[in-house]
């Protein structure tokens, strides 16, 4: 199944009520969001009921002797999921002829789950009437297709999270954001792990920080999340519904209360918590001080005084050092806290920087990593996440580890940039050698060879069997051609015969680098189990690493010329047997969800797999030889504190990491750049292109009326 496929055509539905209605973003976000909200909670009901009904014990006597009896409430709830009522089920609302009022059917439906469930109160939409019946039925038919049906509650849930994704970029938001970019919330989780206990985000939006707390917890500790106690305190009615309705979606319970965090502390929870992450809003400015005055001092939220004041307003002129102390004093003794700040926050100077000073003096300013432009869908500035640990080793007190990530990124388009998870990986790795935790380090190296190894024995498997499509093409092209008359055909047939003969003996090399590579690379599956590399092995590494180059560019240079052949005019008439016979398994899959992948596609999928595996593990060794943490200039430094106080206690990573050196190991991540840098002037060009025609045509419409 191709998700991603997937959510641009639910996208693209979704996006049709925008379009053909009278609202804002903000305004169909919510009923859209719902309607996924329902899709989740009828399928989970459906797969209890599946597991259950048949353990249940028989009805004795009526209408019903010999059925199971109906299950309970109790007995959805003890499974993680909600009790729906009938008419509140997705089949219920997807029934029913003609143009039905929809819109009543699932405004009832959100009505009585929250009759069921108090905790959603006023959290789920009841505004479907605004929309035209038709496409609000085809939509919800979208919802219901044979695949989604079956779906499970992770796809479900990241279905979800695209589509507030991609509400934020469209501007669907309240008094700021409401969803904080995936690569940011997942590097915060990664840094501080958090796994038990106490969570709370003061600044919670639609709480994607707990949702991803969620993710982590079952991918990396195999523990469930009810062991986790999560709170969030958000001060827009809008996110507060968008963040019960993400809560549910992802099977996980917690508290949202509407508070302002300036002025209210709605939990409770002043130095109880386990961890703390948010993504505040930026640079605020006119919070009372009349009304915060009284938090000041040891054991209240603000313990290292007031930031500068608006000499005419009399307002606190900035309240970024706010945020900075509100989450260090909502730590317990051993607390992780991890959050988003501008970038000016670890640099401004005056009371700010007082501030910083006795955060830095505590201990417990654990790592700072510098993050560059666009990766928020609505403000291009760069910023920085802060990492706060109260139960730091004694050896790591006085000292602060820095992170200058503002070049490592993946361009999505011109205005958008992401972290890969690999990247995501790498810089945890960082982190993990600065803290001793060299294990975890190994292990990921280990699990990149690992899954270099078994992409491989995949390409084993796919490799033969695109050969022999490949021999068979070519020999009834080659048949084709011996069977006419030359003169009859345009001069390049012969010369694109031989040109695919040519390739099949590439492809053959191929083959032969790739049996190379499994003869020569070093076996470090195990390298958990060692302390360093050899540097025999890392150049064999290198060296087959070229060769897994080459051969993904070989395999991708048959996809293109073959396909050339198959569609190229002289071949027409032979094109529909070779559709029946191989050009299925040839040619690229259908554009469909479903669809199986061809051949090629397996093949060129699993090279690109390989080669990004090979690269990232480089990528480690290059910097941390050793497998323990060292100072790696332009990306890395432990700063003691020392240090700190005499750059004026600025807590910027570019400040310290330094630049690094020209380096010509680095020629992948040059040409990856180079990529990214094609990839944003083609997107530039052809919005120029689209414009350039809108001003022409506007141009000649704006003569004919003159004319006229």
């Amino acid at each position: 199944m191709n998700i991603a496929k997937l959510e641009q055509d639910l996208w693209g539905a979704a996006d049709q009520l925008r379009a053909n209605s009278k609202l804002t973003a903000a305004e169909y976000a919510m009923p859209v969001l719902g309607l996924i909200f329902l899709r989740y909670a009828y399928n989970r009901f459906q797969a209890v009921e599946a597991a259950l009904l048949p353990l249940q014990p028989l009805e004795k006597r009526g209408v019903n002797a010999g059925k199971p009896k109906p299950l309970e409430k109790w007995q959805f709830q003890a499974q993680a999921a909600m009790f729906l009522p009938e008419a509140a089920r997705y089949d219920h609302l997807v029934g029913g002829k003609g143009e039905e009022l929809l819109s009543e059917k699932l405004e009832t439906a959100m009505t009585l789950i929250e009759t069921e469930y108090p905790e959603l109160k006023g959290a789920l939409p009841k505004v479907y009437k605004p929309f035209e019946q038709k496409l609000l039925r085809d939509l919800v038919r979208k919802f219901n297709s044979d695949w989604l049906k079956k779906a499970d509650g992770d796809v479900i849930g990241k279905i979800y999270e695209y589509f507030l994704n991609k509400f934020a970029q469209t501007g669907a938001q309240e008094g700021g954001e409401f969803f904080t970019p995936p690569s940011l919330v997942k590097m915060i989780v990664n840094v501080i792990e958090p796994d038990h206990g106490t969570v709370f985000d003061p600044a919670c939006g639609s709480m994607g920080m707990a949702v991803q707390t969620g993710h982590f917890v079952a991918t990396h500790t195999g523990k469930r999340t009810v062991e986790l106690s999560i709170f969030g305190q958000e001060k827009a009615d809008l996110n507060t519904k968008l963040g019960r309705m993400n809560l549910a979606v992802h099977g996980l319970a917690g508290e949202i209360k509407q508070a302002n965090t300036f002025y209210e502390d709605a939990h409770q929870l002043l130095g109880q918590c386990d961890f703390v992450m948010a993504n505040p809003p930026f640079n605020v400015d006119g919070v009372e001080v009349a009304k915060i005055e009284t938090e000041v001092g040891a054991g209240k939220r603000l313990p290292f005084g007031l930031p500068g004041t608006n000499a005419k307003t009399g307002a606190i002129s900035n309240a970024n050092s706010l945020w900075l102390q509100y989450f260090y004093s909502y730590l317990n003794d051993t607390g992780r806290a991890g959050f988003v700040m501008a970038s000016s926050a670890s640099d401004s100077g005056n009371k700010d920087r007082d501030i910083r000073e006795k955060l830095v003096n505590t201990g417990h300013v654990d790592v700072m990593i510098g993050i560059g432009n666009k990766f928020f869908y609505t403000r291009s500035l760069p910023c920085t996440l802060w990492f706060y640990d109260k139960d730091k080793p004694d050896d790591l007190l006085d000292s602060v580890l820095m992170i200058d990530a503002r070049h490592v990124y993946h361009v999505v388009s011109a205005r958008s940039h992401v972290f890969t998870e690999a990247q995501l990986q790498n810089l945890t790795a960082i982190v993990w050698l600065y803290r001793g935790e060299q294990k975890k380090f190994l292990a990921l190296l280990a699990r990149y060879q690992a899954d270099a190894k078994a992409q491989m024995q995949q390409i084993a498997q796919v490799l033969p069997s695109l050969s022999v499509v490949i021999g068979a093409v070519l020999q009834q092209l080659q048949a084709f051609v011996d069977g006419v008359v030359l003169d009859s055909l345009p001069a390049r047939v012969e010369v694109d015969a031989t040109i695919l003969q040519v390739h099949q003996q590439s492809l053959q090399v191929a083959q032969g680098v790739w049996q190379a590579w499994q003869l020569k690379q070093p076996d470090v599956i195990a390298l958990a189990e060692c302390d360093v590399l050899k540097q025999s092995e890392a150049d064999a590494l290198k060296q087959a690493h070229k060769h897994l180059e080459h051969l993904l560019k070989t395999v991708l240079t048959l996809q293109g010329d073959v396909e050339k052949q198959l569609r190229a005019r002289a071949f027409k008439h032979y094109d529909n047997k070779l559709a029946s016979e191989h050009k299925a398994a040839l040619l690229p899959a259908p554009d469909e969800a479903d669809a199986e992948p061809s051949l090629r596609d397996q093949a060129v999928a699993a090279l690109l797999a390989v080669v990004d595996n090979i690269r990232q593990e480089q990528w480690l060794r290059q910097r941390f030889p050793l497998s323990l943490y060292e100072d790696v200039a332009g990306l890395c430094k432990q700063v003691s504190r020392a240090e700190i106080a005499a750059n004026d206690w600025s807590l910027t990573p570019g400040r310290y990491v330094g630049v690094a050196p020209l380096n010509t190991e680095d020629g992948d991540d040059f040409a990856e750049r180079m990529r990214d840098i094609h990839s944003e002037i083609a997107e530039l060009n052809d919005k120029a292109a689209g414009l350039a025609v809108l001003i022409a045509q506007n141009f000649e419409a704006l003569m004919m009326e003159t004319n006229g």
